[in-house]
């Protein structure tokens, strides 16, 4: 009878254990997620888009412009809104990877250890584009004619950025009135954990 019983408190420790492990994956997932997604929101920070080229636009798409930032601070807090703690973070952009442990321990059991046992984790998240860039048709210069009097000179009005994507709602950006820049990245940009 004595037998059976720590057979069933050990199998309780097993799943308890397992239940866990899962809590650390989902910290882990939510931690990837979230510092994957503030380098993707900040992308624009300090840009002024007006001066981009179109091999600019194309090197931001190819993940170029993006920067670490506080990437590896939000990790830290949705960890810890999950009840565990960010052991590492690696961001290897567009990749970002973060280790976390269960700030709980399994607990006092019948098993030995497992009062010091917690559970870890880890995940990758990835930053990818949801656009590709559609070359604008190239204009034939037409010659104009001179004015009479001098006119001031007129600063240069960028070209619309015309973008091709994924769920195909394709769109044109105008770069003086780009809208707020974390919906602009978010538009640009998905965030999936790897694997």
């Amino acid at each position: 009878m004595a037998g059976l019983l720590f057979a069933a408190l050990a199998l309780f420790v097993v799943g308890f254990a397992g239940a866990a492990r899962s809590d650390g994956q989902g910290a882990a997932d939510a931690a990837a997620l979230a510092a994957a997604g503030e380098v993707r929101d900040d992308v624009f920070t300090g840009l002024v888009l007006d001066d981009l080229t179109p091999d600019d636009w194309g090197d931001l798409l190819g993940g170029d412009f993006f920067d670490v930032g506080a990437a590896c601070a939000e990790a830290g807090s949705f960890a810890a809104q999950n009840d565990a703690s960010v052991t590492g973070c690696e961001p290897a952009l567009p990749r970002v990877t973060v280790d976390v442990r269960t700030n709980r321990a399994v607990g006092d059991s019948v098993v030995p250890g497992t009062e010091s046992t917690y559970a870890v984790a880890s995940a990758t998240a990835v930053i990818e584009p949801r656009c590709t860039l559609d070359p604008a048709p190239t204009a034939t210069a037409t010659p104009s004619p001179t004015p009479n009097p001098p006119n001031p000179p007129t600063p240069p009005v960028p070209d619309p950025v015309n973008f091709l994507c994924e769920d195909g709602k394709d769109f044109k950006l105008d770069p003086l009135d780009p809208g707020e820049p974390a919906e602009l990245a978010r538009r640009l940009f998905k965030v999936r954990l790897d694997g």
